[in-house]
């Protein structure tokens, strides 16, 4: 019988994860790498990819970076092109580049923020997705792990062009899981509240505002990234194999409030 704690490693494996050079994307990155997998690092700016890939490196993993942007498929493409001669595979993907760059009513969101948005945090996604899983298909199947919301289940205040990319990308997973199954590539994504991130800084800088996000999580604090890394390390392991097609929300209970 198979030792459980065996079903979480990710020995021999290799996963590409975008947004990676901060944040939850960093998490999950050390996480994969401790797991035993090789990584391949991802985010615009070369010079923290380099950081984060020497510390994992310093800790005893092995990583491989390339800048990209999320939101670009030619960008997306190249991704992929320069990761497969390194490692000869990819087994895991994991979708987490995000933007928000408006705060305010939607029908204040003009154009140009509206489309930033979905490029990144939804189109983004689903090119990189297909570019990936056919080097998956061709290496017998894998799992992509895309990094939702729980703002696109319940509207967040202040959020709503990214609420409704980010219920796009509950969607994109549901739909993909359906009709990858065949090819053998598992869909899955993870939905976080607040999490004390850069990314999400305006949402808890202040006290008023942090007071208000705190009224409305049953566990009373902010999430922190290593939240996020176990409920990545489940849907990226063999211990999650028969589960495809989900969302994990981890928002410290505000849901259901």
């Amino acid at each position: 019988m198979t030792n459980v704690t065996d079903r979480f490693r990710l020995d021999g494996k290799v996963a590409l994860i975008t947004g990676a050079s901060r944040g939850i994307g960093e998490g999950i990155a050390r996480a994969f790498a401790a797991a035993g997998a090789k990584v391949i690092l991802s985010s615009r700016k070369q010079a923290d990819l380099d950081r984060v890939a020497g510390e994992i490196a310093s800790a005893g993993g092995e990583a491989f970076v390339v800048a990209a942007h999320a939101g670009k498929p030619d960008d997306l493409k190249m991704l992929v092109e320069k990761s497969v001669p390194q490692y000869g595979r990819i087994d895991i993907l994991v979708n987490n580049a995000g933007t928000n760059p408006v705060f305010g009513p939607i029908i204040n969101v003009d154009e140009k923020a509206w489309d930033k948005i979905f490029e990144i945090n939804l189109r983004g996604f689903f090119f990189l997705s297909r570019e990936v899983s056919s080097v998956m298909s061709d290496n017998g199947g894998g799992v992509i792990i895309n990094m939702a919301s729980v703002a696109g289940i319940k509207p967040g205040l202040g959020l709503g062009a990214y609420s409704v990319s980010k219920a796009g990308v509950i969607m994109l997973t549901r739909v993909l899981a359906q009709e990858w199954t065949g090819m053998n590539i598992r869909v899955n994504a993870i939905a976080p509240g607040v999490i004390k991130t850069k990314f999400a800084e305006a949402l808890y800088s202040s006290p008023e505002l942090a007071e208000e996000i705190l009224r409305g999580i049953s566990i009373k604090r902010l999430g922190e990234p290593d939240d996020i890394v176990g409920a990545a390390l489940f849907l990226a392991s063999g211990a999650s194999s028969y589960m495809t097609g989900e969302t994990l929300v981890i928002d410290g209970g505000g849901v259901m409030l």
